[in-house]
């Protein structure tokens, strides 16, 4: 299962002018990106951002210390506390001072272990457990549900996605700033978008990017195309560095189809991609040995622009296309690549995509990019350029042997398993968003969690030990931090809420204090002062000493607190625009929750494993519902 993270995310500000957004506390505003050359060059402060600051040990086990009250009895936190102390003063002691020392050598002394630990290391497969997916906005407004729209719409999907890889080859999109458009944040998870893929390995796998700035070079210019089991590739880009248009890509894609129609399936190969890490690896090596143009073609979806998928699936609405997204057909997807779109039989968009290459801030802002370039066009190509005859897609047919075969189909098998154990829904709240919350002075993303805390409280009858990412893009490299919401406070809000002594006043006052304190943990661990990544670099140093881990690491209240992957609720704010998705939960008794806030409804993508018989998705977002409901009416009852 997926330990130390959720799915991330803190989005920026992206188009220099117009209406302003927020995702967490990063800015971005709307307008004609393609007409703007924006004064800074994208990449431009990556070499002088602060380096990621390292907090005082001192600090971190306060904060740890603080995040285990609400989850143990007196006394096993007086125990833990004994622990935490004789921590500090010893092993904890002569730890922190090898981190400090790596800290002056290193700009982001936790960046390298990051992407090892979270993402390359773990063995268990990518799919289910590590990607994330999410609905495309699109079928709200100008593309609904409607069969024969494929192919067309996949043609301006591929179109203005390319207008945006465009921008960034560029560097004409402009950088993503917080503190009011003062600081600029690191831009570097945006050069996984194209041209990248995680290549397997025995122990650890390979997380390879291609894209170039037209500063460094040339990148490669075609797309791979999957579909009925069988992988393309195609050419996008003409010889003056310009895209095809939507009807010259529609020539293309409608070439494909027609080449596969009346066929058999195709191998199928992509489903290899779904498979246990250093079985992948040992598979991957045996394709090559089969004929080295298998090699020739693993290259070429690997460094591709992006994988398009033309699915046969017809998901309806927000739920049913986020579970095709996350758990959809293998044999169509390539689970290894940075960014898959996948567009539906009916029209419908949705898109998968590995966790390892970037946060969710990527996939949000180029989805809604998109969706304002729909928006903008009326859902239509308006352009009149005479459509010119264009290369026709190239099919890159694979050697397969019998045991091969064999295991594409064990592979499939295999995740289906997983990947039924999923259950996915998307609440759509449509009472209130950030405007209310604004009116009540209240935070929008902290009376969010406030709910799902309620929410869980209520269900359980316990507080849940809770991941929200935070983002410390900052900083050199940065990703992010996590936030442990469930604080004292919020669970004292919780106890209130539930008690019918309380008064509304003293409700009130629970609500007002707990989302304030929400507001300055988040502020400290979007500064990289939360606890985990530092006590997770310390166990790192200890591990790689051959020390025995310290009981702070043993300890019942270090797991009953999130610790180690433990995170009964894993979520995300997805920020204040259009788009949302999710991932599935950390734990086989939890959740994930992630959502997007709007200025007058919510989005919430609830998952569970339908496995676990005390857990469901559907009742836990009902339960949501409510308490969302509940926290409108103590604010509306009397105005704080």
């Amino acid at each position: 299962m997926v330990q130390w993270f959720g799915g991330v995310v803190g989005v920026c500000r992206f188009f220099p002018v117009l209406r302003v957004c927020r995702v967490n506390n990063i800015r971005m505003a709307s307008g004609e990106a393609e007409n703007i050359t924006p004064k800074e060059r994208t990449f431009q402060y990556q070499d002088s951002l602060p380096s990621l600051p390292l907090p005082t040990l001192r600090d971190t086990l306060d904060k740890y210390l603080c995040s285990v009250k609400p989850h143990v009895t007196e006394e096993e936190y007086k125990k833990t506390e004994a622990v935490v102390k004789e921590f500090e003063a010893g092993t904890g002691k002569e730890l922190h001072k090898k981190l400090l020392e790596r800290a002056k050598t290193h700009r982001n002394w936790l960046s390298e272990w990051w992407y090892n630990f979270a993402y390359l290391e773990p063995r268990y497969p990518t799919p289910v457990y590590v990607n994330i997916s999410g609905p495309g906005p699109f079928h709200d407004h100008y593309w609904p549900v409607q069969d024969g729209t494929q192919v067309e719409r996949s043609a301006i999907t591929i179109w203005h996605t390319l207008n945006f890889w465009k921008l960034m080859k560029n560097e004409e999109w402009p950088v993503d700033k917080v503190d009011r458009g003062k600081t600029p944040c690191s831009m570097e998870q945006y050069r996984n978008l194209f041209n990248t893929c995680k290549i397997p390995g025995e122990k650890r796998d390979k997380l390879v990017s291609h894209f170039k700035t037209v500063y460094e070079g040339d990148s490669p210019t075609h797309l791979c195309v999957l579909h009925a089991g069988r992988i393309f590739s195609m050419d996008v880009i003409d010889e003056n560095n310009v895209p095809y248009t939507p009807p010259e890509l529609q020539q293309q894609l409608t070439v494909l189809k027609e080449k596969c129609s009346g066929q058999p399936q195709g191998p199928g190969v992509g489903a290899l991609t779904a498979k246990q890490r250093t079985k992948w690896w040992q598979l991957r090596n045996r394709l090559i040995e089969l004929d080295s143009r298998n090699q020739q073609n693993l290259e070429a979806i690997e460094k591709s622009l992006i994988c398009f998928t033309l699915d046969d699936a017809s998901p309806t609405n927000d739920t049913e296309i986020t579970t095709q997204g996350l758990t959809g057909d293998c044999f169509n997807r390539w689970f290894d690549k940075s960014y898959n779109t996948l567009m539906f039989n009916n029209g419908t968009l949705a898109s998968n995509c590995d966790h390892a290459a970037f946060d969710g801030i990527v996939l949000v802002v180029l989805n809604w990019y998109l969706d304002q370039k729909i928006k903008e066009a009326q859902g239509v190509w308006k352009g009149t350029v005479p459509v010119r005859k264009v290369p026709e897609p190239k099919e890159l047919v694979f050697t397969i042997d019998e045991a091969m075969g064999k295991a594409i189909q064990d592979a499939a098998l295999q995740y289906q398993e997983m990947a039924s154990d999923l259950h996915v829904h998307c609440l759509k709240f449509k009472t209130f968003g950030k405007n209310f919350t604004r009116s009540h002075k209240l935070h929008p993303d902290g009376l969010v969690q406030l709910a799902l805390q309620l929410s869980y409280y209520r269900t359980y009858g316990k507080p849940a030990p809770t991941y929200e990412t935070a983002t410390t893009r900052k900083f050199f490299m940065g990703r992010t931090e996590t936030c442990r919401t469930c604080t004292p406070e919020a669970v004292a809000f919780c106890k209130a809420m539930v008690d019918r002594n309380t008064t509304s006043a003293e409700r009130l006052q629970a609500l007002r204090t707990s989302n304030e304190k929400f507001v300055w943990l988040m502020g400290e661990c979007n500064l990289n002062r939360g606890c985990d990544r530092h006590l997770l670099g310390l166990q790192i140093l200890s591990d790689q000493a051959g020390m025995t881990r310290h009981e702070i690491y043993t300890d019942p209240a270090w797991t009953k607190s999130g610790g180690g992957g433990n995170f009964v609720l894993s979520t995300s704010t997805l920020g204040y625009t259009s788009i949302y998705g999710g991932c599935a939960p950390m734990r086989h008794d939890g959740y994930g929750c992630f959502y997007k806030i709007e200025n007058d409804s919510m989005a919430i993508c609830v998952t569970a494993w339908k496995s676990n018989a005390e857990t469901c998705a559907v009742k836990m977002a009902g339960s949501i519902e409510q308490s969302l409901l509940d926290i409108q009416q103590l604010c509306t009852s009397s105005r704080m």
